[in-house]
């Protein structure tokens, strides 16, 4: 969204007059309560992969699902970590979202995180908090949320929210950022994740917007296009996943939110290799964020349906395709602003009534510190503004059956072969004399991560052919038996990313020894 500490708010034009639609009647009208009560009590409910149906999302099983969730930002940001983890243990932020009813995580990222060796900033480690975040990458943070929302029954929408932290960007792709990098990007996650149902998609671009348009046949603003580009790409690699597609802020000269306005989508779908696939993804906002002709029409808030069928909501009712509300969130100071989210909640369909057959959606947002929203927390990270969230009790929905930690599609697993970038754990060591004086001698190891996916730790060991003894050692650990050394990781460099290295240095007696061959193996 356009926030005041993310990005400079755009010049909203004014809509035209909208026009109400009818809901479609036939299979897909209001759900009968009894058949709703089965649905809303079906045990497994959102087990493995989804697929679309209409303007339903189905699970593996073909039992329909509602997407109920909250947005937890950071990633895109210059900490290149989700926020709030200065203050809490990352699980436990996930035991309280799910705690509150919330489904699935909407989680932002900023290209900068598939950049090698991008580390996080302002994670606490004190009192065990985040203690297993300790040393690993972004993209590692990233695995071990994902593994944890997964055991925990929520699932992950991955959100490619900015080319880079600096920003946000009008088009999916800048100077510093080319598309290229953009589709290769987007491939990786979902190569990373592929067989780990956790992941169920990826937004594949945040709030497009002027000069972004849709079905105007210009490959360089066409968004339209591009997410066809994109989403064919991604789906060559992981067919299995949803590929959520927002809006732009023009169509056809009327203007809305960025990645709001889906008119186009009636004459211009988005067409995929892989068929049920898509999901539209729409934002709406208060006046907290920007003011909109909407809110000052006098009928208000009785003519909000009308805008958002003309924008968004006909997709969902000519039973075009499913669509999820993406963002949307307010600071709830204003009486417009409590009438609007009052008004969206009803139009967004109660799940007591209909069940999944209804729109998705994810609120902006759980941090407290988006500027001109806030969140569901409060200023302490630990707080719920039970206000706010009290507003979304009616759209709620059912959680996701609970990850087994034996599973094997849990990346955390450790005799996972298939997890997030697949295969099986090994790496090599290196070791280089770097000085030798002959009462004594200094030595480097590297280790490198050979396999392709993330290590956790690792141990080297050797065997000397003489009397050498270490003396001392750092970054890393060691017992040594006879000749025999073994040396393990600290907490700060045991996880290494696929490819990635380590190195640690030690001071031996006497010198003379050479360069023993070393072993090394991988946790």
């Amino acid at each position: 969204m356009f926030r005041s500490l993310r990005r400079t708010l755009g010049v909203l034009c004014a809509a035209a007059a909208v026009l109400a639609l009818p809901l479609t009647g036939g299979a897909h009208a209001a759900t009968a309560p009894e058949a709703v009560a089965a649905e809303i009590g079906a045990a497994e409910a959102g087990a493995g992969y989804w697929r679309t149906s209409g303007r339903q999302i189905l699970d593996a099983s073909g039992q329909p699902v509602r997407i109920a969730g909250i947005n937890w930002f950071g990633f895109e940001t210059a900490n290149h970590v989700t926020h709030g983890l200065w203050s809490r243990d990352y699980k436990s932020m996930i035991d309280q979202m799910k705690s509150l009813g919330y489904n699935t995580i909407r989680m932002p990222y900023s290209d900068d995180i598939l950049k090698s060796g991008t580390m996080p900033d302002s994670i606490n480690h004190a009192d065990g908090k985040n203690a297993d975040l300790q040393g690993l990458t972004s993209l590692q943070v990233l695995d071990r949320i994902v593994a944890y929302a997964g055991r925990s029954g929520l699932k992950i929408i991955l959100d490619r929210h900015r080319p880079d932290a600096a920003g946000q960007s009008a088009l999916w792709y800048t100077s510093a950022v080319p598309e290229t990098t953009w589709i290769t990007n987007l491939k990786a996650l979902a190569t990373r994740y592929k067989g780990d149902s956790t992941v169920i998609g990826i937004d594949l671009h945040n709030e497009p917007h002027d000069p972004a348009c849709w079905g105007c046949g210009d490959t360089a603003r066409d968004w339209r296009l591009a997410a066809q580009r994109a989403g064919n790409a991604v789906l060559s690699v992981n067919p299995d996943l949803l590929i959520l597609v927002e809006g732009v802020q023009t169509y056809n000269g009327v203007s809305g939110w960025w990645g709001g306005n889906l008119m186009g989508v009636a004459q211009y779908p988005v067409q995929l290799d892989v068929a049920n696939r898509v999901v539209y993804s729409a934002h709406d906002y208060a006046t907290s964020v920007a003011q909109q002709s909407w809110f000052s029409d006098p009928s208000f808030p009785a003519n909000m349906p009308g805008v958002w069928d003309r924008y968004w909501g006909y997709i969902f009712k000519q039973n075009i395709a499913p669509v999820w509300v993406g963002e949307f969130g307010t600071t709830l100071q204003s009486t417009v602003d409590q009438r609007w989210l009052a008004a969206l909640v009803t139009y967004l369909r109660s799940t007591s009534t209909h069940g999944s057959d209804s729109f998705h959606w994810t609120f902006w947002s759980w941090n407290p510190n988006s500027g001109d929203t806030g969140g569901i927390l409060k200023d302490d990270w630990q707080t719920v503004d039970t206000v706010k969230d009290g507003y979304l009790a009616s759209i709620k929905a059912p959680g996701f059956p609970a990850g087994d930690p034996g599973d094997p599609d849990d990346p955390d697993d450790p005799d996972d072969p298939g997890g997030p970038g697949g295969g099986t754990a090994a790496c090599t060591a290196a070791y280089t004399v770097t000085s030798d004086w002959g009462t004594g001698f200094n030595a480097d190891v590297k280790v490198t991560n050979t396999g392709t996916t993330p290590i956790s730790s690792w141990k080297v060991t050797w065997t000397w052919p003489g009397s050498q003894q270490v003396t001392n050692m750092w970054n890393a650990s060691y017992t040594q038996s006879g000749a025999t050394v073994t040396a393990t990781n600290t907490a700060h460099n045991g996880a290494v990313a696929a490819g990635g290295s380590a190195s640690f240095g030690f001071g031996g007696a006497p010198g003379g020894g050479g360069a023993p061959s070393v072993s090394c193996a991988a946790g």
